[in-house]
């Protein structure tokens, strides 16, 4: 799940203030769970939009804003997008991008991307993964330290933690406190001792 949050309404009135003529587009995956752009986020930002004075020529809901495959399956949602001189979605950067490719008219997202994570036993988890594409996370217990661990450490803790909390950020669990748990949990600590080379970040 592709973690995002609403952007104020200020902030997006002012992205749209020289546009008219909109199309508004949600997703009903990752943006309905986290209501950020699904139906009844939608249906508000048309209202919000029409009371300051936009014209909202139509709204689709598409299964996935990150899936579109062209621009006649948007129209297919509603041919009303025809009209439109741009389109707002209410999705992830992802989705942004996906609607930009198959539309020829400026388009804006009206959140912002903040992480890759999950909502799991009921509870909103961020920073799951940093997407690296060298992925070692079952030798950690199903958690990431690169995307956990706010030093990235790759073999065991820095030491700084305190009562299981993080040294850097205080508010946070020690990564390497909740991988050691859940090793353990799975009878699995011999993986504590596989060590992990440095990995590189650098572009190919």
């Amino acid at each position: 799940m592709i973690i995002t949050s609403a952007k104020s309404f200020e902030v997006i009135l002012a992205l749209l203030k020289n546009e008219d003529n909109m199309f508004v587009i949600g997703c009903n995956v990752c943006a309905a769970k986290l209501r950020t752009g699904g139906e009844p986020e939608v249906l508000e930002m048309c209202r919000k939009l029409e009371e300051s004075g936009k014209q909202v020529v139509g709204w689709a809901l598409p299964t996935a804003a990150c899936s579109i495959r062209s621009f006649e399956s948007l129209v297919d949602k509603n041919e009303k997008i025809i009209d439109a001189c741009c389109i707002l979605v209410m999705a992830c950067g992802s989705g942004v991008s996906s609607v930009a490719n198959v539309v020829g008219v400026p388009v804006y997202g009206s959140n912002d991307t903040i992480s890759l994570g999950s909502l799991s036993g009921g509870k909103l988890i961020s920073n799951q993964c940093v997407m690296c594409g060298d992925c070692i996370i079952g030798e950690f217990g199903g958690i990431c330290p690169k995307a956990q661990c706010s030093k990235g450490l790759l073999n065991g803790p820095c030491g700084g933690n305190v009562d299981g909390m993080c040294e850097i950020d205080r508010l946070k669990d020690c990564a390497w406190t909740l991988i050691y748990e859940r090793l353990k949990k799975i009878e699995r600590l011999d993986l504590l001792y596989n060590i992990h080379t440095p990995q590189e970040h650098g572009f190919k």
